[in-house]
């Protein structure tokens, strides 16, 4: 992936040893949001365990807006629904009881899987995503070049080192993840100040001829669980947005572009310990939104089938992808009312799921 995801993480798997048949893979619809007058937006989703999940989001009504957690204990077949506080940003669960969420006024934690939460101590700045390695040590990402760690389970949070010298308004951290318990990586990039546009529903016109220009891609890497960071910064176009991994050694990224480019968005294979990567997809028609690799080494692209390149606005029909070797892709079929601006993946060993940001939750289903 353009250099910023600079000597990651691992090594694609040999085509022959992690093959998984795709034949006869397809989605299916489990819940679907359907309240007259009102929307339900899901913005994360996530399956500690193939029974347990749990999908954030806000119901919109008019001028008015419920935070809300949908919560399964059966994989999905039902799905409760419990009233949040505040408004989720994002999710991260340690295993099928434990887990965090990420608010727009702080951090929440759950013993019961999603069906109640406590809130934690304020963090010293506002963040996107967490990550935790076990219940007491963890790392935060966010705005204003925010990357914390802590220790002592969430009750005080310190900058890493690598950044205390970089702070910058405009960088923004926006991803965390780990291939195995040492490596790990926290994404974001320099998102320099520019005229503020209109909203892209309002001057759809300027939307789609805004020029995407090169900016600094950021990548914090540590090799010692999290003892140490290393900072790089390269000049790409485009964000990298997710990096999937799975043991041994499989790793996955997503770049999505602006709405003006011609391809929307690309998919690398990440490679390690060369720190090579490798483009294995792009479509001038299908902006990718979300990336997964199973354990066995199924790879899956989720995202929209474009009739129109304001992504943004108009909602469109989710398109899957499926592959076994990086180099041939089939298309899954998937349940024809999905469509979305936006989906997200959530996966539990080889079984998957994924949510539109429209209020739809499918299942992959073999």
């Amino acid at each position: 992936m353009p250099a910023a995801l600079v000597r990651p993480v691992f090594a694609l798997c040999a085509l022959t040893s992690c093959a998984l048949p795709l034949a006869a893979q397809h989605w299916q619809m489990q819940y679907l949001y359907d309240e007259a007058k009102s929307d339900l937006a899901i913005v994360d989703l996530q399956f500690p365990s193939p029974s347990r999940g749990v999908a954030v989001g806000s119901v919109i009504e008019r001028k008015s807006r419920k935070s809300v957690a949908l919560v399964t204990s059966d994989g999905g077949t039902h799905w409760q629904t419990v009233p949040l506080k505040d408004n989720p940003i994002s999710l991260f669960f340690l295993n099928d009881s434990i887990g965090w969420m990420v608010t727009d006024k702080g951090l929440w934690k759950t013993a019961e899987s999603g069906k109640s939460w406590t809130k934690l101590p304020r963090l010293p700045f506002p963040v996107l995503r967490v990550y935790f390695a076990d219940e007491n040590n963890g790392w935060a990402a966010g705005a204003a070049g925010t990357a914390l760690e802590t220790h002592d389970g969430a009750q005080r949070w310190k900058p890493l080192a690598a950044t205390l010298q970089l702070g910058d308004p405009n960088v923004t951290y926006r991803w965390i993840a780990f291939a195995n318990p040492q490596a790990g990586l926290i994404l974001g990039s320099d998102e320099l100040a520019q005229d503020a546009p209109l909203p892209d529903w309002l001057d759809p016109r300027d939307a789609l001829n805004r020029s995407e220009w090169r900016q600094p891609t950021m990548t914090l890497q540590t090799l010692d669980a999290g003892k140490t960071w290393q900072f790089n910064s390269v000049y790409t176009l485009g964000q990298n947005t997710r990096s999937r991994f799975a043991p041994p050694a499989r790793g996955i990224g997503l770049v999505e572009h602006a709405q003006s480019s011609r391809y929307p968005s690309e998919v690398w294979g990440l490679s390690w310990p060369t720190g090579a990567n490798e483009l294995v997809y792009r479509d001038e028609n299908f902006f990718v939104s979300d990336v997964w690799v199973t354990p066995r080494g199924a790879y899956y692209l989720a995202g929209l089938a474009l009739t129109s390149k304001l992504r943004d606005v108009v909602p469109q029909k989710v398109r899957v992808l499926a592959s076994s070797n990086l180099k041939e892709w089939k298309a899954l079929d998937v349940d024809y009312r999905a469509v979305a601006n936006r989906v997200i993946l959530a996966g539990a060993g080889d079984d998957l799921w994924m949510a539109a940001d429209n209020g739809m939750i499918l299942k992959l289903v073999r």
